[in-house]
């Protein structure tokens, strides 16, 4: 019994092997491609901050390698980004097997919706976050501080609070899954609504800067985005029970 329970165990993890090698390899493809273009790409991620810097100010980096590795993860996040959404379908290809067949033909609304709220979650943060966290900041400037943003700080702050947004997201897109395997209902997030509000505000405050602007800016959207996964487990405990009539009339 113990055998027959391992079995099906092991080959799961043997499934996500496979999975997890397939995306790898993909993301290694973007990383190849994506480096011959590293300097133009740095120069997109540092637009931001290069705008409200003081005419003249530049970025600094301390050590001699430096630069090269900032480039190479450059390189790695934007071969990341291009690959999401193969990365989507294998996730998708690895939990299929536990769904229905008419839940099975998601495959390409998946992929697609979450490829474009990952994205659409990054492009939010650089193109309305960005600019107003990096004026706040450079705001603490005079003439006895001047700012010296560092290349490997900036990349580690800017990438951190792209990928926050990105994954955030990809709220509406959990909630449908988790819907679909009956751990959430509406009525179970409409209850916790109060409770959502505040764990929202909490990780605002972990994945931004410590200035409220900035919070606000991703706790705003997360609100919105609850709301509207509210309507997804909606939708989606709908079509779930309807699925379930379906299947228990076949099988009568």
């Amino acid at each position: 019994m113990v055998e027959d329970e391992k079995q099906p165990f092991m080959s799961h993890l043997e499934e996500l092997r496979k999975r997890l090698v397939a995306c790898a390899i993909a993301v290694g493809i973007g990383f190849v491609a994506a480096y011959f273009f590293k300097e133009r790409l740095f120069e997109v991620l540092v637009l931001p901050l290069k705008r409200v810097l003081p005419e003249g100010d530049k970025l600094i980096f301390t050590n001699l390698p430096e630069m090269f590795f900032t480039y190479l993860k450059v390189a790695f996040v934007a071969g990341l980004l291009a690959a999401m959404p193969f990365i989507f379908y294998e996730i998708w290809m690895f939990v299929a097997p536990g769904l229905y067949q008419k839940e099975k033909k998601f495959l390409i609304p998946f992929v697609i919706s979450s490829s474009i709220l990952f994205i659409g979650g990054a492009l939010f943060g650089y193109f309305v976050v960005f600019p107003f966290g990096f004026k706040f900041f450079m705001s603490f400037a005079n003439e006895y501080i001047k700012p010296l943003p560092s290349v490997k700080q900036y990349f580690s702050f800017s990438t951190k609070l792209l990928l926050a947004f990105g994954l955030v997201f990809e709220l509406p897109v959990a909630t449908f899954f988790l819907t679909k395997m009956g751990l959430v209902t509406e009525m179970f997030l409409r209850k916790q609504r109060k409770f959502a509000i505040l764990l929202i505000f909490v990780a605002a405050a972990i994945l931004t800067p410590p200035d409220v602007i900035t919070q606000l800016m991703m706790a705003g959207p997360l609100l919105a985005l609850y709301e509207i996964s509210i309507l997804v487990s909606k939708i989606a405990g709908r079509k779930k029970q309807e699925t379930e009539e379906d299947q228990d009339e076949s099988e009568s």
